[in-house]
This record gives C-alpha cells, sequence and structure tokens, in this order.
C-alpha cells in the first residue's frame, strides 16, 4: 500500500466569535491536568459502495462541516497553554489528504496491520515531547484508487477522552449529513468544575511521574484478534463464580488476557509481580450528580487490580474476575466524590506520592473498551464504516495496552493488543490463547 500526500490545511471554526479569540479559555480539570499527553488513533473505513458516496464532493463536505462542528468544540482547535488552559483556536485543526493506490476491498481482506500508521496524520500512543505546539485533533483523510476512503483521527489525550472523541464524531457526523440530524452541544464546564484545576507548579513532579510509569523504552508490537460470540460465552461460563454470577464480557476478557500477559511475563523474566491490571472505567454516570453525558475533558479513572506475587498469578479466571469486579465496584459516587473540589488534590497526589515509592515498580496492563462509543455508527452521510482500525505499530516509548471495540457482528468483539515484543511473541503462539481468539482475520464488507 502506498501513500502519498497530496493537500495539508488547517480547518478553523466557522464561527468568527471562536477564531477572534472572543470565548473564554478552556480550562482544563485536574484530571486533564495530571495526565499525560500523547494520541489516541482510530480509522473510520468507508467503502465507495453506498450510491450517495461521491467521492468529489467528500472532501468539501468534510471540510465544511469540521469547521462547523469546531465552532461549538472549539477548545479542539485550540492550542494547550501552560498545562492551565486552551486558547489560540484560531490555529485550527491540521487537515491532510492523501491518494492511497490500491483496492479498499482487497486491504481489508487481508489487513496490513503494521501499514495503518500510514493512515493516520501522527504517531499514536508515544509521548508528545512539547504539548503546547502539539495540535488537540489532527485529521487525515485517504482515498483509495477505488473510490473508498479511509478517516484517520487522532485525539490528544490530554483532555480527549474515549467518550468525548465519540461526542466529536458524531456531532462532525451529524453535520455533515444537514439539519435533518439533531446536533450535539458539549458540556466545556463541568469537568473543570467539579474537578478544579491547580497551579501547575504543584503538579510538575507528578506529571514527569505518570510520564515515566505509562511510557516505558523498547519494542512494542500490536495485533488484533477477533473474540467471537462462542468464545466469549465459554470464557464467562468459566469465568462465572459465586461472587461473580453474570460476568461482564469485558470483565471475562480483560481478566482472560492479563493472565496471559502474567505468565508470559514469569516465562521471560521469571518475574513475581507485582502485576497491575489498570481498567478504564467512565466516571460521567458514577458521580452524584451524574456528570453530563456530553461533558468534555478525562472524565474516568483507572480501576487498578493488582497481584502482588507469583501464586497470585495463579489465579483461575474466576477469582481475576472478581477481584477486577470488586475494583470497579468500589469506583462509586462516594469514592468519586473525595476527588472532586479542592480536596481532590490532596486525595489524588497521596495516590501518587504513594505511586512513587522506589519499592513499588508493578508491571502495568491497560485496557480501554470502546464498546459503547457508536464509532462503528459514525455515518457522515454515506453509510456507516465496514470496519474502525485503530492502529498500527506503536513508538519505541510506549505502553502495554488492549483496546476492546466491535466487529459489526452481534455479540463479537475486536481486540487490540500493544505488547512488548517478547510478551506478545509467546502469548500470540500460544494454543490456549488461540483456542479463543482468531488472529486478524478478514473484514467483511457487507
Amino acid at each position: 500500500m502506498d501513500v502519498e500526500i497530496i493537500s495539508k490545511e488547517f480547518i478553523k471554526p466557522s464561527s468568527s466569535l471562536a477564531i477572534s479569540n472572543q470565548f473564554e479559555p478552556f480550562r482544563l480539570s485536574l484530571l486533564d491536568q495530571i495526565f499525560p499527553t500523547y494520541y489516541f488513533p482510530i480509522i473510520l473505513f468507508y467503502p465507495a459502495t453506498n450510491a450517495l458516496f461521491k467521492g468529489a464532493q467528500i472532501s468539501t463536505q468534510l471540510k465544511t462541516s469540521l469547521s462547523q462542528t469546531l465552532s461549538t468544540f472549539y477548545p479542539f482547535s485550540g492550542r494547550l497553554k501552560a498545562n492551565l488552559v486552551i486558547d489560540s483556536y484560531e490555529e485550527g485543526v491540521p487537515y491532510i489528504e492523501s491518494r492511497v493506490k490500491g483496492c479498499l476491498s482487497e486491504f481489508l481482506r487481508h489487513p496490513q496491520l503494521e501499514l495503518l500508521n500510514q493512515l493516520l496524520p501522527c504517531q499514536p500512543f508515544s509521548y508528545v515531547s512539547d504539548p503546547e505546539a502539539a495540535a488537540l485533533v489532527a485529521v487525515q483523510v485517504n482515498k483509495f484508487d477505488c473510490g473508498g476512503i479511509a478517516l484517520g483521527l487522532c485525539l490528544s489525550h490530554k483532555v480527549i477522552d474515549g467518550v468525548s472523541g465519540s461526542t466529536f464524531l458524531n456531532s462532525w457526523a451529524a453535520n455533515a449529513q444537514g439539519s435533518c440530524i439533531e446536533r450535539i452541544n458539549p458540556d466545556l464546564s463541568e469537568a473543570s468544575l467539579r474537578f478544579p484545576p491547580q497551579d501547575p507548579s504543584l503538579l510538575q513532579n507528578y506529571i514527569s511521574l505518570t510520564e515515566k510509569r505509562v511510557f516505558k523504552e523498547g519494542k512494542y508490537i500490536s495485533k488484533r484478534f477477533v473474540f467471537d460470540a462462542k468464545a466469549i460465552a465459554t470464557l464467562r461460563a468459566i469465568a462465572k463464580s459465586d461472587s461473580v454470577e453474570n460476568p461482564s464480557r469485558i470483565e471475562t476478557l480483560s481478566a482472560f488476557i492479563w493472565k496471559f500477559c502474567m505468565e508470559a511475563e514469569r516465562v521471560i523474566y521469571a518475574s513475581s509481580g507485582p502485576f497491575l491490571s489498570s481498567l478504564a472505567v467512565n466516571i460521567r454516570p458514577r458521580t452524584e450528580p451524574c456528570l453530563p453525558q456530553y461533558s468534555i475533558g478525562n472524565l474516568w479513572q483507572r480501576g487498578i487490580t493488582v497481584c502482588h506475587d507469583l501464586t497470585d498469578t495463579e489465579m483461575g479466571l474466576n477469582e481475576l474476575v472478581t477481584s477486577i469486579r470488586e475494583t470497579v465496584t468500589k469506583m462509586n459516587a462516594d469514592y468519586l466524590h473525595t476527588l472532586q473540589g479542592e480536596n481532590g488534590f490532596r486525595v489524588i497526589s497521596k495516590s501518587l506520592n504513594k505511586m512513587s515509592s522506589n519499592n513499588y515498580s508493578p508491571k502495568v496492563f491497560v485496557f480501554s473498551s470502546w464498546l459503547r462509543f457508536g464509532f462503528n455508527n459514525i455515518d457522515f452521510g454515506w453509510g456507516k464504516p465496514v470496519w474502525v482500525g485503530v492502529t498500527g505499530q506503536s513508538g519505541q516509548a510506549s505502553f502495554n495496552q488492549t483496546i476492546f471495540s466491535e466487529t459489526g457482528v452481534e455479540n463479537e468483539i475486536e481486540v487490540w493488543m500493544i505488547l512488548e515484543e517478547n510478551i506478545m511473541s509467546i502469548i500470540e503462539h500460544d494454543p490456549e490463547f488461540l483456542k479463543f481468539a482468531l488472529p486478524n482475520p478478514s473484514v467483511l464488507i457487507p
């Protein structure tokens, strides 16, 4: 697959108020401030099979509707300042167009994951060294010879979580379709009101610590697996226990993959732990009162589950699921209340201070679910995507993580695993793992 960049420009908000900076600076929340700066990607693949798909009009349609969308999501057009606010909304969103030699259907028939990053405007899941110079959203529209397109986006996790990204994309798609679709109005203030920002000078040590914990030098490999409905049902039955009678799909698959990661770590490094599972939990519906559905920011928390020693790694799947369930259950309104207001910084800093102990250096495996984000339903007027891709290879400084997404087939889950090369090499050849996981199958076009 040969990708040739043919144009690059910056799309700015259509509103003159945003361009003239008459909007107030967007305040980061404390949760944004302490989060490291990197991009998470998403690639939406659209075949040229829909009668409404007219290649010549797509570029104009996307650029015009993006400009309209940035008038309500104007912080996404700006730049970060001093880890405290976003302003300079006139800077705009980088918008790249490319020409791809080859046919989309052939690429989907034999997905070459190592090529996916060519469809993205920047390197995903890698440390951004100059956050104030970096765009918060970047777009690349890739047009295949056959007429299909791949819409690649990189979203800054500094201020955009999965829910925020979904809200933005759905709003962009609604604007592209015209007035018949209900508009989405994001909430741009509630996050910083509930979790007020702190003086950035007080946070630098914590930010450095978080970056050190997240980004590890090494060679990371990305692989894609699909778990069909039968495999998931079988694993959920194994994971069932008196404590958790109805384990969720995400609890089950997280525990299943975590178990194989720990076992691989033990084989390679003779490691006895501790091993840490970090499951991303959306806190919008868990606070009291609930945060608005369309609140923008990093409104999630890590559900941390720890296996402390070698004995714990030999726990059964049902025991790991029970531990994960207990962790997530504790993330209730009472706990989240302690993180809010001026007291929140004290609670969070206490937790970060504990992490900074030289005696505590766990091996971390991160899990994130995209199942309810609706990326498979993003329709700009020419139908839903036939596939939602995530990433090719990560950079040299990245982290071990797993992302769960929908395939479009009922009760089927696509799993994107980014792991250190030596860990991945064991898992991807493990017959017990492959009994349930299908490696990188073809993407079916309806």
